[in-house]
């Protein structure tokens, strides 16, 4: 059976685009203003303070594996940070090693950290079925995952970038799927939480091209009509429908940049009966016609 877990991280094409070992010492406070990157950070000793922009702090400890999927403004810090709107600037002390705070003396804390960025034009709505925060303790194969990462970034060796995208999936497939239960934010991973939408879920993922209607996966998940459709609004945050629709026109999307064409195939591939249907869905979705979205888009694949 399909794992849409794995096909959204796997669509999503992460790369890396920086990775560091961060050491700090005494009161200190680092902030960063992003653009939806993804940011990562395990903490191999000591602990500190995280602060996202309109979330409550977070404190990492030792062991402690953080992924924020598209980050914007956040503040990482000492548990006691200096005179409030002070700020630390970080001290590259060697090859992708930096001390923040007091340079003299061992570290309070030991930290990796790292961005990636995402290789697909879907990553928004894709990001989208992700928590938008991930917080991990106790996981230390996710410490050793970023370890090889960050390693591998910083050496030019044979098929680079392509064990480092390997990597990335497994650390976000890891990350992901040491997280669980009703607290999770609407999204995919709270969808395939539940027992029986996850039924669903994996249905479509694993037969796109099938005729489904809401009653169609009603049945598959064991619920009535009714039931189902709102538990799955309730837990993915769309309704089924909707969901499947942009799960197709992501594969479509896919399809069509790496094959630079092919409309009738791509149709069939993504579940419609014909070309001109699926072009109508397919511009009415993306905005484009799909003929013109392969020449745009296949040179960047």
């Amino acid at each position: 059976m399909s794992d849409p877990l794995a096909d959204v991280v796997t669509l999503l094409r992460p790369r890396a685009a920086f990775s560091k070992s961060v050491s700090a010492s005494g009161p200190w406070r680092v902030r960063r203003a992003e653009h939806g990157r993804p940011f990562y950070c395990a903490a191999l000793e000591g602990s500190c303070r995280l602060t996202i922009r309109d979330r409550d702090p977070v404190v990492l400890e030792q062991g402690d594996f953080l992924l924020v999927p598209a980050a914007d403004a956040f503040e990482m810090s000492s548990l006691m940070p200096p005179t409030e709107g002070s700020e630390t600037m970080p001290v590259e002390v060697g090859p992708g090693e930096f001390r923040v705070g007091r340079q003299d003396g061992p570290a309070d804390v030991r930290m990796l950290v790292g961005y990636c960025t995402f290789g697909s034009p879907d990553a928004g709505l894709l990001v989208s079925l992700l928590p938008s925060l991930v917080h991990v303790r106790g996981e230390t194969r996710l410490a050793s995952l970023m370890y090889l990462v960050g390693e591998e970034a910083r050496r030019r060796r044979p098929a680079r970038d392509l064990i480092l995208e390997r990597l990335l999936e497994v650390m976000l497939i890891e990350a992901l799927r040491s997280m669980g239960g009703p607290a999770l934010s609407p999204g995919l991973l709270r969808g395939l939480g539940d027992e029986r939408l996850g039924v669903a879920l994996r249905r479509m993922h694993e037969m796109p091209t099938a005729a489904w209607t809401v009653a169609g996966l009603a049945q598959e998940a064991g619920l009535s009509r009714s039931v189902f459709f709102e538990r799955f609004r309730r837990a993915v945050g769309v309704a089924p429908m909707e969901y499947l629709l942009a799960w197709r026109m992501a594969l479509a999307k896919d399809l069509l940049r790496r094959e630079g064409g092919g409309i009738a195939e791509v149709a069939v591939r993504v579940g419609y009966g014909s070309a001109s249907t699926f072009s109508v869905a397919f511009s009415r979705h993306v905005g484009l016609p799909p003929a013109a979205y392969a020449r745009e888009h296949s040179q960047s694949a």
